[in-house]
């Protein structure tokens, strides 16, 4: 039988991603600056390996955020569920990150300060796709 992953993990792993992507580093990069191999690192972004703290500490240091930057946005399971639409929206998020539009877009947008700006472009975004269903 298949382990299933922690959504915990697989949120960690995703944020690590993430600013991994931000920093235009490799996961070779990230890797030697762990003193771990890029393998490792792989395993830590699909949440299949733990990060433990003293290693989030090292990653949090190196990629220049603070460690609840990787804990932000982590849904909470208050009625008992698994997770797994969390599991699934994350996923989709990794897919959407890994590609050189969505990186170039969550660069762009967290570069914008003015919440009211943020708001419209959300409003925006929601609305193309809105009217693209189907299509």
């Amino acid at each position: 039988m298949a382990k299933s992953l922690d959504p915990t993990d697989v949120h960690v792993g995703s944020r690590v991603r993430m600013r991994r992507l931000m920093l235009n580093l490799s996961q070779t990069q990230l890797a030697d600056a762990l003193g771990i191999t890029f393998q490792q690192v792989q395993k830590y972004e699909k949440g299949s390996n733990r990060v433990s703290a003293s290693r989030l500490q090292h990653v949090s240091s190196f990629l220049q955020v603070p460690i609840p930057f990787f804990f932000e946005g982590l849904p909470h399971y208050a009625d008992g569920s698994d997770g797994e639409h969390a599991q699934r929206v994350l996923a989709d998020f990794s897919k959407f990150i890994a590609t050189s539009d969505g990186l170039s877009l969550i660069k762009a947008f967290t570069r914008i300060t003015q919440p009211d700006v943020r708001r419209c472009i959300v409003r925006l975004v929601v609305s193309l796709a809105e009217q693209n269903v189907g299509r």
